[in-house]
């Protein structure tokens, strides 16, 4: 199992964002996270990466405690070198790309691996190149993020996390800041990576294509999972009220 989470709750001053939320991901799997604007769902990924602390419950990568709750109830994280060793086993995808705009797409794709992993340089070149070239992107290396469109911002980003050779990818909404005709060249990119076999977590509002590509969909909504299974059983046959209510807003 690649990543563990158990009772996690988070609250923003008095609203309860997450309410003892559980969920587990196994190597290879696909876990698509559906429902409205503030159900929690980024958040939850937010947690998961360690962007937000949690108030309470645990989480585990590869067996590795991250995150442990005490006797009084209070998270508590490991040490920060210890956290940072932790931080290797996944990367993140962004809504809005975050590449550094002052650097060229090789740079953005290269800096991590060589100075945060301290891998070989010309290994991480080599890697970067071949990952650029899977993501259509191999004439861009020297192009600067403004010289890209939205897609080839995005398809960067997934270069720039698949780098640093995690075991989990997580992404959140990733077609949510592009137009409709960009949308399809970055999830054509992560259906590429599902049938690689690659482990990935999505927070996404693109039903059909969460409906095709994912091993498990969790729907979401006021901080709790509602319901969650197979695609078939939760776009087919789902048992909850609620997430039959979601479905048929997605229909109309």
């Amino acid at each position: 199992m690649i990543l563990e989470m158990n009772n996690i709750r988070k609250s923003f001053g008095r609203l309860n964002v997450l309410r003892d939320i559980s969920m587990s991901v196994d190597a290879g799997e696909v876990v698509s996270v559906i429902g409205p604007s503030g159900s929690g769902k980024s958040t939850l990924l937010r947690c998961a990466t360690f962007l937000e602390t949690v108030d309470s419950g645990s989480i585990r990568y590869m067996g590795t405690p991250a995150v442990t709750t005490d006797e009084y109830g209070n998270a508590n994280y490991v040490s920060p070198a210890e956290l940072r060793r932790i931080k290797q086993y996944y990367g993140l995808v962004f809504q809005q790309f975050n590449l550094f705009p002052h650097r060229t797409v090789l740079k953005n794709v290269t800096d991590a691996p060589i100075h945060v992993q301290k891998r070989d340089r010309e290994e991480v070149r080599e890697t970067a190149a071949e990952l650029l070239r899977k993501m259509g992107l191999a004439d861009k290396a020297d192009a600067y993020p403004c010289q890209l469109s939205g897609g080839q911002q995005q398809r960067v980003a997934i270069a720039r996390a698949l780098a640093m050779k995690p075991e989990i990818l997580f992404f959140d909404e990733p077609t949510s800041a592009l137009d409709p005709e960009l949308t399809g060249e970055v999830l054509k990119v992560i259906k590429q990576l599902a049938e690689e076999d690659m482990t990935m977590v999505i927070v996404t509002h693109e039903m059909p294509f969460a409906r095709a590509v994912s091993d498990r969909v969790i729907f979401m909504d006021g901080g709790v999972i509602v319901e969650q299974g197979a695609p078939e059983n939760v776009f087919g046959s789902p048992q909850q009220e609620r997430t039959k209510q979601f479905l048929r807003g997605y229909e109309r």
